[in-house]
């Protein structure tokens, strides 16, 4: 009898690990959430035909804001609206990459802002537990978990299986430490956005760096 209870009991205690250890990162979120999200921004582009929509990341707290160029591609106004849901009309200041795939905004707010804190892509590993905070669909705010899938070394991009949909471009691809290891790009979209496959790709932020020194030594 005293056997079979021991043996139950240590099945328990072996199926109640993962759980615990879920939940310890689920709270973990919730701090990183609500730590960066205020260092996280919508950007919307007036176009000829429409709105572009994405998101960005405060890197300076003097207003400078990291997005993906293809959110503010010859976009005639650029609209930036901090997590408040305060609105500035921001300026491109440059648009960088072999494939001018990221750009720098500036806003003017009148007061130092939230930076978030670039991290290190060199360290992300496959597996690892990863969030993103973006707009998909104009849904500003709005945090997905997940994990790195796999590192493209060849064409330098993060996969990821949190989710990525369109309007979250240029929204950051946070580590457990609520760091920047990527920008978020694109999605692999065979159906034309009609389900969320959970591939999402990502630029390494170590190359975003890169980019960001050079303009900075070109100035």
């Amino acid at each position: 009898m005293y056997k079979r209870l021991i043996i139950l009991g240590t099945i328990l205690m072996q199926l109640t690990v993962p759980v615990f250890s879920f939940g310890r990162f689920s709270k973990t979120a919730v701090a990183i959430y609500e730590e960066i999200n205020p260092a996280i921004v919508t950007v919307d582009s007036q176009l000829s035909d429409g709105l572009s929509c994405g998101t960005g990341c405060i890197i300076d707290k003097s207003g400078i804001i990291l997005t993906s160029a293809h959110v503010i591609d010859v976009g005639k106004v650029v609209v930036v609206t901090t997590f408040n849901g305060q609105n500035y009309e921001a300026k491109v200041l440059k648009r960088l990459g072999e494939n001018k795939d990221i750009a720098l905004l500036k806003i003017d707010a009148g007061k130092d802002l939230k930076t978030v804190k670039l991290g290190n892509s060199e360290k992300a590993k496959v597996g690892e537990k990863v969030l993103a905070i973006g707009n998909p669909f104009g849904f500003s705010g709005t945090l997905t978990q997940g994990i790195i899938s796999r590192i493209d070394y060849a064409k330098n991009r993060i996969q990821t299986d949190a989710a990525i949909n369109p309007g979250s471009s240029g929204g950051p691809l946070l580590n457990a430490k609520g760091e920047i290891i990527g920008i978020n790009q694109a999605i692999y979209n065979p159906d034309n956005n009609i389900s969320n496959i959970g591939i999402g790709f990502a630029t390494p932020i170590n190359l975003v760096k890169e980019y960001l020194s050079d303009a900075y030594q070109k100035k």
